[in-house]
């Protein structure tokens, strides 16, 4: 029978194990309290509720700052209480893969190896991983496909940016901007805003919130009836069954589409016309004029030939209300 494995992704805010033996990932916040310098208070998302407003004698901190291991001792007594919850009693020897940055030095890949050494997990077996092969397989992505894959993996204080092809890691830049910087930029704006001063933790639940409500604001916006229109009088009709004050976008061109809304004019109701072009049409310089360097030129013709239309059922309307 082969033996348990554990996967560990190490980050800043969180730490994420993959458990093989019931397939599970445990998500915890990385961070440990620690009573009165030596005793060890709560670890983890109960460290977490405490963070900004515990007492004096606790000291709440993250062990790991940049992607490297700021404070190792505190990172093996969290590694140790984490892979004892998942162990549940079995005290069986187990594999341990954990991913670290590519752009870290070989001092600091070693010391991620030392770490689950130190942190007496009965370890059978310690395999260092790249991150961004880590990323890339757990993404399903075919890591050794020849044309070449981009992950971007977004941390707490880092991003790492890599570029994957035939199983290895062609290029890898580890810059030290992550979701932090989203935090620091949402306190600075209620303390602009509002002249209130709020932590860490509360910018974090007011992101979250701001990402659900984006969902939330998603998924009413595809309750909306949505009416792609032609011609003036299918605009006219388009109005008069929608009720007052429709919300009308004017599409210039496809470029102004987006791929959501594209997917909608590709169907069957989809209108289609046929364009015949002959020798003599003057395609080259149609061309140079619409799409050439000549932008003064066709703003001046737009400016000239511009006409203002109003919406024939607001005028309808109007009318009904005079007489």
């Amino acid at each position: 029978m082969a033996n348990n494995a554990f996967g560990i992704d190490l980050g800043t805010n969180n730490i994420k194990i993959y458990n093989r033996n019931d397939d599970n990932i445990m998500i915890e916040k990385n961070m440990i309290a620690i009573e009165n310098k030596n005793t060890l208070f709560a670890y983890g998302n109960s460290a977490f509720e405490m963070y900004e407003k515990a007492p004096s004698n606790i000291h709440i901190s993250y062990p790991l700052s940049n992607g490297v291991i700021a404070d190792i001792k505190n990172m093996e007594t969290l590694v140790k209480y984490f892979i004892g919850d998942l162990q549940k009693g079995n005290t069986k020897p187990s594999d341990f893969f954990i991913a670290v940055p590519t752009d870290v030095t070989e001092v600091e890949k070693r010391a991620f190896y030392d770490l689950i050494k130190g942190a007496n997990v009965k370890a059978k077996k310690i395999m260092v991983v790249e991150k961004a092969v880590a990323d890339g397989l757990g993404l399903d992505i075919d890591v050794k496909n020849s044309q070449g894959v981009l992950v971007v993996n977004v941390g707490y204080e880092t991003t790492e940016i890599s570029i994957l092809s035939l199983g290895g890691i062609v290029l890898s830049r580890l810059i030290k901007v992550g979701g932090m910087k989203f935090d620091d930029a949402i306190r600075a704006a209620v303390r602009r805003e509002f002249s209130l001063i709020i932590g860490g933790k509360t910018a974090e639940n007011v992101k979250i919130a701001l990402k659900e409500l984006e969902e939330e604001a998603k998924a009413a916006k595809s309750d909306f009836i949505t009416r792609y229109c032609y011609s003036d009088e299918e605009r006219v009709a388009a109005i008069e069954a929608l009720g007052p004050d429709p919300e009308i976008t004017r599409f210039k061109g496809l470029g102004e589409i987006s791929p959501d809304e594209f997917k909608h004019f590709i169907g069957p109701d989809i209108r289609l016309e046929q364009v015949s072009l002959h020798k003599s049409d003057q395609v080259k310089e149609l061309l140079e004029y619409y799409m050439g360097k000549n932008t003064m030129e066709r703003q001046n013709f737009i400016i000239n030939n511009l006409v203002i239309e109003e919406d024939r059922a607001e005028e309808d309307e109007t009318a009904e209300t005079a007489i």
